[in-house]
């Protein structure tokens, strides 16, 4: 990703920064997942554990995972994003537990010696980064041996977003996620210069990197994406029902890599 695209993507979030926290809290869709991610840390991971939050936005998962007894330090490319996710945790009281920087995940050898005892990075943080191959390698030097990476990642294939564009017979707006590298994806009225993964494309990142993969999941498989909240809050007893359908086989192999986004958890070895 060159330098332009990246100062893009830093000013769209800025842009939505101020209204970022209340439109994931009023989107059912959104939380669903979030919590879905979280659990995945917190199953894992005992609290009292330091946790490094890749692109932690205004603080959406940083203070609650202070709140259940995690030390938390949260980075985030988006100066506005930092400032939010600082107030916050002011407004908190976990001044104490959560230090906030405003660093990229591809600046995090200037995050100093501190190693971690799990990472944490969630609604497609990593699929922003200019260079995978170099971020993992970043992740990997940050992380304790035996720590995990638990990172939900925004996939290649949607059958929810496959079948709406394709009702509309926009072949192109569909094909988006099959692109190769980073493409602009508008995010109100702003750019985010996103590039999109297969689980086992990006596992075998990681694992070049001296990690191990510990399990994948898919996210919005058969629920609706998160832009489709509108739907979702109209037929919350329909979505709920595909929620607990999606639970059941959201680790079936072949599947698995389907979703708007992926869960996947990796090992530092």
């Amino acid at each position: 990703m060159e330098a332009p695209a990246l100062a893009e993507t830093q000013h769209a979030f800025d842009g939505v920064a101020p209204t970022y926290e209340r439109s994931n809290a009023e989107n059912a869709l959104l939380c669903s997942m979030r919590e879905r991610a979280r659990r995945a840390l917190t199953d894992r991971v005992r609290p009292g554990s330091r946790i490094l939050d890749l692109g932690c936005g205004p603080g959406t998962d940083a203070v609650p995972l202070a709140r259940a007894g995690y030390e938390v330090t949260a980075i985030d490319w988006s100066p506005a994003m930092v400032g939010e996710a600082a107030r916050w945790v002011e407004r908190a009281g976990l001044d104490a537990q959560v230090r906030v920087h405003r660093l990229g995940i591809h600046e995090l050898t200037r995050l100093g010696p501190d190693r971690f005892d799990a990472a944490y990075s969630n609604f497609g943080a990593l699929n922003c980064v200019p260079d995978p191959s170099a971020s993992a390698e970043a992740i990997a030097d940050r992380l304790k041996p035996g720590a995990l990476l638990v990172a939900s990642v925004i996939g290649r294939l949607c059958p929810w977003e496959l079948a709406l564009y394709g009702a509309r017979l926009d072949w192109r707006r569909a094909a988006v996620r099959f692109s190769r590298g980073h493409v602009p994806v508008p995010l109100e009225g702003r750019r985010v210069w996103t590039r999109y993964y297969w689980p086992r494309e990006l596992a075998r990142i990681f694992e070049a990197r001296g990690f191990s993969t510990i399990s994948i999941r898919a996210l919005g498989l058969v629920t609706p994406p998160p832009y489709a909240h509108a739907f979702a809050s109209r037929h919350p007893w329909f979505v709920e029902r595909l929620q607990r359908l999606e639970d059941l086989i959201a680790g079936w192999p072949g599947i698995r890599s389907w979703g708007d986004h992926f869960l996947i958890v990796v090992r530092r070895t």
